[in-house]
């Protein structure tokens, strides 16, 4: 017998919401595995920084440098 449980959120987005795709590309995941870590933790981009952190994943270098002005 297989149940189908779905995901309800308890605890609030804390930080910025990532979209899938931002996630996606921070980190350079394949599809399938941003979708199931997104569907599990949430946008919350404090949470899915950890989480990465944890996993010893570091951002993409062209997202870091996104964020830095040019001279």
């Amino acid at each position: 017998m297989e149940s189908v449980r779905t995901f309800e959120r308890r605890r609030r987005v804390r930080g910025a919401p990532y979209s899938l795709e931002q996630f996606q590309q921070k980190y350079a995941l394949q599809s399938g595995e941003a979708e199931d870590l997104y569907a599990r933790f949430g946008p919350s981009s404090i949470e899915l920084d950890l989480l990465m952190a944890a996993k010893r994943r570091k951002p993409c270098f062209s997202s870091l440098s996104a964020d830095l002005e040019l001279r």
